[in-house]
């Protein structure tokens, strides 16, 4: 039987896989996107908060930082051209005691580390004064923050990569890989076989599953996997706020925020609950219960009944419950020896902000082999 020759190879139509895939597509490389799902983007990129993040959190250096900041001036030119969908509606970072105010100087002086300059320490009342059903101590704005629609961003990297030649095949789950110097040879549970010059592992939270099944990869290179829940509660009725409201941030994630949508929506989330499974995506409601004492800290005037379950998406994470988030994990031939291969690892927030950032990172990562 032939085997058909493909010059790259991007497993996963996420957000990320179909960046990588454009990137690749526009050095004028041939490409083949191999999605399981029946449709682009139904993981973790249709489940999260759709926000455009500034890069202010993380760790000065990090692969999360400066994807995120370059992303992110990226990803707004992005959709000013094509026309998606998308609002630079800023943030504010609240701090609901006089304890946490000492917090706000240390994310300015992390922001700044990571070439955020913009951010703005307001008092009580300077943040009132944008937002007057905040209850705050203090604030920090963050004016660079925004919201996009992730859906019409996705649609357009399909777009770029099949106006390049490349193409998306659905419905099309990898079962194996076997690994060689000259090339990779991709077994799909159909039976069909690939043969690729290069391969990138976008698969989000199966990544390290699938990595696993990669004859000739070490072991040793495959990080453990971890499920982050984060569950979200609509609220009825119109949103109180213009901007996006984040209290001071937690260990696994940034605390319970308000994000509105394009159309006005808020919701409130996401929370971290660990789970088992990837495929854990029911709402509990009873969750509920503690996000009501969590907004009312910053405002206090939610009515009880006010929150409706909403969606839930999970962070792929590759690191346990009570350590510090790891930072992203991308992988090439200088890491982990096998010619060709790219492996993203716990692609979570900032990944949509990242996304273009991170396409032409594996891009270089792949040109210097």
């Amino acid at each position: 039987m032939s085997v058909d020759q493909v010059d790259c190879v991007v497993v996963g139509a996420g957000v990320v896989g179909l960046a990588v895939a454009r990137a690749l597509a526009l050095q004028g490389r041939e490409v083949m996107v191999l999605e399981a799902a029946d449709a682009i983007g139904t993981g973790t990129s249709s489940r999260n908060s759709e926000v455009i993040h500034a890069g202010i959190y993380y760790p000065q250096g990090s692969l999360k930082a400066r994807l995120c900041v370059q992303g992110k001036a990226l990803l707004y030119a992005y959709c000013g051209e094509r026309g998606i969908a998308h609002r630079r509606c800023g943030k504010l970072i609240v701090a609901t005691s006089q304890a946490q105010v000492a917090q706000l100087q240390t994310i300015i002086a992390k922001a700044a580390a990571n070439g955020v300059h913009d951010l703005l320490l307001l008092t009580r009342e300077q943040a009132r004064a944008l937002e007057p059903q905040l209850d705050c101590v203090a604030a920090v704005q963050s004016p660079s923050t925004g919201i996009v629609d992730s859906h019409a961003l996705m649609l357009a990297l399909q777009g770029d990569l099949e106006n390049a030649g490349g193409m998306v095949v659905l419905n099309s789950p990898l079962a194996h890989a076997e690994c060689s110097p000259a090339a990779i040879h991709l077994i799909a549970k159909d039976g069909t076989e690939l043969q690729a010059r290069s391969v990138v592992n976008a698969a989000g939270l199966y990544a390290p599953a699938l990595a696993q099944r990669f004859a000739g990869l070490s072991a040793r290179f495959v990080p453990a996997s971890y499920y982050a829940k984060g569950n979200y509660f609509t609220l009825s009725g119109r949103s109180p706020f213009q901007r996006l409201i984040y209290p001071v941030p937690e260990a696994a994630g940034l605390g319970v925020h308000l994000t509105i949508d394009l159309g006005g929506q808020a919701k409130f989330g996401p929370d971290v609950q660990w789970v088992d499974s990837p495929d854990d995506l029911v709402v509990d409601p009873a969750r509920g219960d503690a996000f009501y004492a969590e907004v009312r800290k910053y405002w206090p005037v939610l009515q009880d009944g006010a929150l409706i379950p909403g969606y839930a998406g999970l962070r792929p994470k590759i690191g346990p419950p009570h350590e510090p988030a790891k930072d992203f994990l991308i992988q090439g031939p200088a890491e982990h020896g096998v010619p060709g291969l790219v492996n993203l690892f716990g692609i979570e927030s900032p990944g949509l902000t990242s996304a273009l950032a991170i396409g032409e990172h594996v891009g270089d990562l792949l040109r210097k082999q």
